[in-house]
Order: C-alpha cells, then sequence, then structure tokens
C-alpha cells in the first residue's frame, strides 16, 4: 500500500497504481465503465479479459454492497480497448469522497478518454415507469452543497484545474448518440434523460425529501455517479451516465409501496441485457461519431 495523502491519494500513488496495472495487461483502454448495483454484466461482455479483485489492487478500496462484484476488468469491447469496474464505491460505505473517486484518477491514468457510468435510481418523475433507462443529462450534487465534494482540499494541476466547469459535465454528443442507438434497437418506448440528484445514504428518502428533490427539478435520486463524474471532468475525460429505474420514490403518505434492495437488483437483472447492448453499441460507434472518442 502506498501512504494517504491529507486529501485522499497523491498524484504519484496514483501513477504507481495505474503503473502496476499497465505492467500486469497489455490493454491501453481508452473507455472506462462504471458498473452500477446489478449491472455487472457489462463487464462480462469484454474479450480477451484480464481481471483483479479490488483486494489485489495497491490503494484500491473494498467493495462491501450486494450485487457489486469488487472486480476491475480490462479486454475489448466489439474490438475496443476498455477497462470495466464491477463494483464502485459509496459514501455511505464510510469512504472519504476522495477515496470513493480515485479510480477516475486511476482511469484518466491508464489512458482512458471516455468514461460510461451506469446506477440504479429511485425514479422521481412521475411519467417514469420501473424499468426505464434514463440519460443523465444534468445531476443535483446535494453532498457537495454541504462542501463534500470530491475537489475540497490542494489540487494538483497535472489532474486538473482548481475550478472546473460542470455546466458541460454530460458529454451532449454522447446523449445524442444513446438517443439515436436507442431508437435502433427499439428502446425509444423506456429511453428517457433527465437530471440525477445524489444522496449520502445508506437509507432511502423519506416522502417528505423526495417531493422536495423533485420540485428542485429531479427526475432520478440515487446514491453515486455524481462524485466519479466531477472527478472524471476534473481529469479531463468525456463523460456519459445511464441510471436505471429501479423503483418509484414514495410521493404520497397514503401508499403502501417501499423501497427496497432487493427490488433494485431484480430490475437491474430484468433489463441488464438491453442495458449492455446499448452500452456496448455506443462503444462501438464512438470512433465513427467522434474522431477523438
Amino acid at each position: 500500500m502506498f501512504p494517504e495523502s491529507s486529501t485522499g491519494y497523491s498524484y504519484e500513488d496514483c501513477k504507481a497504481t495505474a503503473d502496476w496495472l499497465l505492467a500486469q495487461t497489455s490493454v491501453r483502454p481508452v473507455v472506462g465503465i462504471v458498473c452500477g448495483s446489478g449491472m455487472g454484466g457489462l463487464a462480462d461482455m469484454l474479450k480477451d479479459q484480464v481481471a483483479f479483485n479490488y483486494m489485489d489492487i495497491p490503494n484500491f478500496p473494498q467493495s462491501t454492497v450486494h450485487g457489486h462484484a469488487g472486480r476491475l476488468v480490462f479486454g475489448t469491447l466489439k474490438g475496443r480497448p476498455c477497462v470495466c469496474m464491477q463494483g464502485r464505491f459509496h459514501l455511505y460505505e464510510g469512504y472519504a469522497i476522495q477515496k470513493i473517486t480515485l479510480p477516475m484518477r486511476i482511469f484518466s491514468l491508464l489512458g482512458v478518454e471516455t468514461v460510461i457510468l451506469t446506477n440504479a435510481a429511485g425514479g422521481l418523475n412521475q411519467d417514469f415507469k420501473v424499468g426505464d433507462i434514463m440519460i443523465m443529462k444534468d445531476h443535483i450534487n446535494m453532498p457537495g452543497f454541504a462542501g463534500n465534494n470530491p475537489l475540497a482540499g490542494s489540487n494538483d494541476d497535472r489532474f486538473g484545474v482548481r475550478f472546473p466547469c460542470m455546466s458541460d459535465a454530460y458529454d451532449r454528443e454522447l446523449q445524442q448518440l444513446a438517443v439515436d442507438v436507442g431508437q435502433e434497437l427499439g428502446y425509444g418506448d423506456f429511453l428517457r434523460e433527465g437530471v440525477y440528484c445524489v444522496l449520502g445514504g445508506p437509507s432511502f428518502e423519506t416522502i417528505a425529501e423526495c417531493r422536495m428533490l423533485h420540485k428542485l427539478g429531479a427526475d432520478a435520486v440515487g446514491m453515486s455517479t455524481a462524485h466519479e463524474v466531477i472527478a472524471a471532468r476534473h481529469c479531463g475525460m468525456r463523460v456519459f451516465a445511464l441510471s436505471l429505474i429501479t423503483n418509484k420514490a414514495v410521493m404520497d403518505y397514503d401508499s403502501e409501496e417501499k423501497a427496497n434492495h432487493e427490488e433494485v437488483l431484480e430490475t437491474g437483472q430484468h433489463r441488464a441485457i438491453q442495458l449492455e447492448k446499448l452500452v456496448s453499441t455506443m462503444v462501438t460507434r464512438m470512433e465513427y461519431n467522434t474522431t477523438n472518442a
């Protein structure tokens, strides 16, 4: 293990981890994929796999959540070199926010140019149905309002600038590509666009909280992704993100509905194949849509 700095891991620590990984595999990934709850099947699509358990990677945190395998998988997806996280890290696991976003720093140092993130989320938009896939066009970072931001602390200019812009956090070309691919695949009935709100968790939201978030303009709510997006954009990587709507947020005091993690995993399995096809087709097309993808 490498020594931890006061604000997480230093550039040198991240570089040492990236160099360790590059020495173990010939894959030089240009796309990095993060699998949300129940969506680890994306990594299984990779060909010529070289996989590492998180516990074996210097510096890497451990995933403690059911439905997150805890493996970093290198390989090719339709011929494009990729690296895939089967399982991510969350604030509610007790990790410092700099540790949660450490993999984004390492992705950047591995040569990743585009990050695709997936998550399971509760639907706040009343037009959304369980099983819908939401293209994230923006986010509301609630922990950030309280100063819990992955970029807090000293800034290392080798990663990125002190005050990165977030008005273009989610790449608009990739959003359009997702819409186009989704239409071709016949996914128009369950493909949505919207704003994701992140909370700390692990408790699900109260009815009053859901009502408030909906009034603030959030279409879906979850416990991940936004922190990773901020770190990825800080490092200059392009970002695309999808939320799988696994449950409808309870907005009515007369409702008998209750959110639970089992429902999240079940919905993930139900829609996983289509989500995987959407992502893999997008990865194939990126080189044609953007020469620098």
